[in-house]
Parts: structure tokens; sequence; C-alpha cells
């Protein structure tokens, strides 16, 4: 049963609730890029297909970064050619810079993320350049994609902990957090990369952003590796924020943080906000269907805890009618 038909009060003992929330599925992207095994292009478009079959309607397909460096989105335009284009669906990618840009455009990409670190460990790590030197690229990249006529999302990776500096400093978060939007960016998504954050940290970080960053401007991309996602989630959605990262089953994590787990996973948020009463858009039925294609191609069980909720009492009903 889809539990969004649930609607609970719009205030709470949580506070104040948004009633609808936006799904940003990240799974194509960020999760098959962490992958070993690298799917072929069809797998990766039925695996797109089944998500929009749930209802997601802004869904990362793919990465134009240089395919030397994530050899898994080699495939990125002929990809974008199979799934083509879908009236309500905004199809976007990773683009690193003018050269990525320049190849999306002509694969007729609508949305453009470009993405930068909060720590200097990690950006060197990532992309080879300082922060100061992201931000430049980034804020050059994001100037021609507007020009071009594209949306541009940015993502900021570290905010909460970096795997080689530990702490990051808030201030340099909201630095760097305030010169992306300024170029432009119509949203920044807050990535806790290696999964460290906790709700006291989670307010922490966006009070000192919502003082100078419009709450409709930011999303939150959480990753679960000690199981406190949902938690960062929930004090998010209380601040205001109705943007979320997510991954179908969980996929995903980082190839330069060693030890991250994956995203947050797309049913686990969705069943938890639709239990709130509050709107997705999406088939709670439909996004286990989607779960169940991931798993078949990828291969093995993923982490998602609703999925396999739902997959294990698939196989209980099974079992009993093959009993009667």
């Amino acid at each position: 049963m889809d539990t969004n038909q649930h609607r609970g009060p719009r205030v709470t003992g949580l506070g104040r609730l948004p009633e609808r929330v936006d799904i940003y599925e990240v799974g194509p992207r960020d999760g098959l890029q962490n992958e070993l095994r690298t799917l072929p292009t069809r797998d990766k478009a039925r695996l797109i297909e089944a998500l929009i079959a749930a209802g997601e309607k802004r869904i990362e397909v793919t990465s134009f970064v240089s395919p030397k460096w994530i050899p898994q989105l080699a495939d990125a335009e002929e990809l974008l050619r199979l799934v083509g284009r879908r009236e309500g669906v905004t199809f976007s990618a990773l683009v690193p810079n003018l050269k990525g840009l320049s190849r999306a455009k002509e694969a007729g990409l609508e949305e453009a993320a470009v993405f930068i670190s909060a720590s200097e460990a990690h950006s060197k790590k990532n992309i080879n350049k300082s922060i100061a030197e992201a931000v430049a690229e980034a804020r050059q990249t994001t100037e021609a994609a507007l020009k071009a006529g594209l949306r541009v999302r940015g993502y900021l990776s570290t905010v909460w902990g970096c795997p080689y500096e530990n702490e990051v400093p808030v201030s340099r978060v909201v630095e760097i957090s305030r010169a992306l939007v300024d170029g432009g960016i119509y949203q920044l998504s807050l990535g806790d990369t290696i999964g460290v954050g906790t709700p006291r940290q989670t307010d922490a970080i966006l009070s000192a952003l919502l003082e100078y960053i419009p709450v409709e401007k930011l999303a939150l991309h959480l990753h679960d590796t000690r199981g406190t996602a949902l938690a960062n989630a929930l004090v998010g959605l209380q601040m205001g924020v109705t943007t979320f990262d997510a991954s179908i089953g969980g996929l995903g994590g980082c190839p330069y943080a060693p030890g991250a787990a994956g995203n947050l996973a797309t049913e686990d948020i969705v069943y938890m906000l639709h239990g709130m009463g509050v709107q997705t858009g999406i088939n709670l039925d439909k996004l286990v269907e989607a779960g169940m294609v991931a798993q078949e191609l990828i291969g093995r069980k993923l982490a998602g805890k609703f999925l396999q909720a739902a997959l294990g009492e698939r196989e209980k009903k099974a079992s009993r009618r093959a009993q009667t």
C-alpha cells in the first residue's frame, strides 16, 4: 500500500512540515559510478525507466567527467540518446568543466550539475584542484551553461566532515556556498560525503547557511555510513528544506572517500515522508519494483531497509500461497 495517501497535520510535535518534498534521484549517476562493474547502457536505461514509472521527476542520469576517471559512466551521450526526453521529467548530469559542458550541450542535456569540495585535501584527491581553483571553474562553467539555456545545480561535498581532514569549518562551508549561489546555480546540494553527520551538527550547518541563503536554494545529499541519514534529513525537513537527494536501494558512495557507504535510500526517505503526511508524488510499490531492477542489474542485495523489508514480506506471502 502506498502510504502517500496518509496525511498528517501540517503542524505537529515535530514542528511545521511542508506539504510536499522533491526527491532528486542520484542512483543512476552517484550510485552506479561507485560500482566496480560497469553496466551495459541498455541496463542503465532500464533502471531509469523503472524510476520514472515510480513517479520520479528529477533524475541525475550520468556524468560528463572524463571516462578516464569514471569509466562506469563513459556512455553518457549514448544513454541520453536511449532514454530521450520525457514530459515532466528533468534529466541532469554532472558537468565538471567547459569541455564536459560542450559534450552535455551536444547531447541535449537540460540541467547541469557542478561540484566542489569543502575540504582542500578532498578537492585535491577528487579533482586535483584547490578549493579556490574549483570554485572559479564551477562559476565559469555555470556562467557558460546559463548562457546556453541550461539550469545549473551545485554540489558541495564533505560538508559534515572529510576523510582526510576530519572536521570542516562551517565558516568555510558558508563562504563556498555563497560563492556558488552568487554564481547563478538554482540549488545547492549539501553533501555528507562520508556519513558522519549528526542532527545537532546538521542544525548548526543549516542555521549558519540560512543567514545568507534562502532555504529553497538548499538541498541535502546524505550518506548513511553510520545510520544517521534519515535523522539528519528530518532535521532538514523541520528547518524548511524541501529537496533531498536519494539513491534507489541506497546505491552509491564516493570513490575518493574511503569507507563511505551508500546514499540515503530513496524508498527509505519516501516511506518516512509519506508516513508523516508529506507528499512526494512517488509510488512506493513501484519504487520497490525499481529497487528490484537495481538489485538484479547490480547482482547483489542493496542496503535500503524499506526495500529489503518489502521484499521479505513478498517472499513470505509467496511462501504461504505455495503451501495452500
